[in-house]
């Protein structure tokens, strides 16, 4: 018996007594023990912006200043090289109302209408992650940490500007992600939370947490009523082992669901992939979809310094490892959704080393391309760092030189013309009969072989099979079909957050008892056979 429910599970159609079971743990889980009335209705412009494959870039140092990416901020002499000590630096020398125009036009000319033009025609980005400081929604959330009194004063208008960021990128189709980049205390000790004191005191500080939780119900309550907004990411680069960290997610969770249960959760991993899967599996009860962001780099650590360029490209297509066995299966397993929030093409100088100078720029090419491969194939996206920088095109940190010499590659249906799209889809729509047919063919002949005699509900699957496939054309005409703006430019999208996106359709679907999974696996499957019909 074990090995048949081996079997099963590896063929992505999970054991029927794990599902017979199921009803022991049903006040953990969303899922109904009877069937309800189904909720679906066809994907929105905004469903395709939350739920398709990201490919996109960290806007960078704007809300959240990195005196190594913008060092025109801070003057000279300035000492420091965190938002903080630009700030208080400048307002002594300048004064209050200088500084506040010099802050303003920054904000304000961080991302011109060419760019945004750029980033969709030329870079094919569906998105961009846009990181932001507690300090960024206002005087009100520096009350009680360095940057109240008049240095908040200064943000009073931060909070419009990231407003109109999301409006003006949401006209040429593009999602923006607000990453909670810096919060009170600093959830890790770098620069980029704000201050330079070197510390994580967000963990050990009661005070420091309740503030970030003031600034997360604001943020929802706001993002609620803003169309373009993919998600809110709650910390950035939670330092490893956080003190109560997984605890403070679930209160964050909680306050993010009284406020708005559909807008996807993104959480960092801590450094610890494995562990952030686990508990994202274990959340049956929380409605909010949870994706987990994990960074990407290669040139931090003693063992990256010790490789060649070649080492460090064959470790790549074995990443995201921890995915496997708890992905695949939300009615059984719960989520596991990955996201990169951050990588770049960067590899240290000794790596460079073990080189030829004259092989750097073929190895270059290879690295980011078997990165932007990897990530299509596991992740649910993922954000080069950074877009912008004094330096501009920015070398290997750079999105728009990497993108140039074409180092970072889009998904394939990014490339594909209007014309292709709809004649794909049309051939695919033709197809739709026998497709359905063969797959529920092919789905109770498994079954029938593999447990004769015991009792199924196959019609599941096939209701399943047909949202599956629908959404998948869905997500793939949007932008052919004008439903992501004139702006949006060519290509199609494919579900690329398929976990979260089959956990939502399947809570809508009403489906209910220990059979939910024959649903789920029929969804699961009518979106691949769309897919590989129109060859994406």
């Amino acid at each position: 018996m074990k090995k048949f429910l081996d079997k099963a599970k590896s063929s992505l159609a999970p054991s029927p007594s794990s599902f017979l079971n199921q009803t022991q743990s049903q006040t953990t889980s969303l899922i109904p023990a009877h069937d309800q009335p189904s909720r679906i209705s066809p994907p929105t412009p905004q469903d395709v912006l939350r739920y398709r494959y990201h490919h996109g870039t960290n806007l960078g140092s704007v809300f959240v200043l990195e005196k190594w990416l913008h060092p025109s901020m801070f003057p000279p002499s300035c000492p420091g090289n965190s938002e903080l000590s630009a700030i208080d630096f400048c307002l002594k020398q300048w004064g209050w109302a200088s500084t506040a125009v010099h802050w303003e036009k920054h904000w304000s000319n961080a991302v011109s209408e060419a760019d945004l033009a750029w980033l969709v025609t030329t870079a094919k980005c569906t998105s961009i992650r846009l990181p932001i400081g507690y300090w960024t929604l206002g005087e009100a959330f520096c009350a009680g940490t360095p940057f109240e009194g008049a240095i908040g004063e200064l943000y009073r208008g931060a909070w419009g500007q990231v407003k109109a960021l999301v409006g003006r990128a949401r006209e040429w189709g593009l999602g923006v992600l607000i990453d909670f980049h810096a919060l009170p205390g600093g959830a890790n000790g770098d620069a980029h939370s704000g201050t330079g004191s070197g510390k994580a005191e967000l963990w050990g500080n009661r005070g420091y947490r309740e503030l970030a939780l003031r600034c997360i119900r604001f943020m929802v309550s706001e993002i609620r009523e803003m169309e373009g907004v993919i998600g809110l990411q709650v910390v950035n680069e939670a330092v490893w082992d956080a003190k109560g960290l997984y605890a403070w997610y679930e209160e964050v969770l909680r306050i993010i669901g009284e406020i708005d249960g559909s807008i996807p959760v993104y959480i960092s991993d801590a450094w610890d992939l494995e562990r952030a899967l686990k508990w994202s599996n274990s959340r049956r009860g929380v409605r909010n979809p949870i994706m987990v962001d994990t960074h990407k780099y290669y040139t931090f650590s003693d063992k990256d310094r010790s490789q060649t360029p070649a080492e460090i490209i064959n470790r790549i297509p074995n990443e995201l490892f921890q995915l496997d066995g708890k992905e695949g299966s939300i009615s059984d397993r719960g989520e596991a959704q990955v996201i990169i929030g951050e990588y770049s093409c960067v590899l240290d100088g000794r790596t460079w080393a073990r080189v030829r100078p004259e092989e750097k720029e073929g190895f270059v090419k290879q690295f980011g391309r078997v990165q932007s491969l990897k990530w299509q194939e596991k992740a649910g996206g993922a954000y080069f760092w950074t877009f912008k920088m004094d330096w501009m095109d920015g070398g290997e940190w750079g999105f728009v030189e990497q993108v140039k010499k074409e180092n970072i590659i889009p998904p394939p249906s990014l490339l594909l013309s209007r014309e292709e799209v709809q004649e794909r889809a049309s051939r695919a729509q033709q197809q739709r009969g026998e497709l359905a047919k063969d797959a529920r063919v092919s789905h109770e002949d498994y079954w029938n072989r593999t447990c004769p005699g015991q009792h199924f509900e196959h019609e599941r699957y096939s209701r399943g099979w047909e949202v599956g496939f629908s959404d998948a054309l869905s997500f793939f005409v949007m932008r052919a079909d004008g439903g992501l703006g004139d702006k949006a430019g060519e290509g199609s999208d494919r579900i690329g957050c398929l976990e979260l996106w089959a956990k939502k359709r399947l809570l809508e679907s009403g489906e209910g008892g220990a059979f939910v999974w024959e649903w789920e696996q029929g969804f699961r499957a009518g979106a691949k056979a769309f897919n590989r019909t129109v060859g994406i």
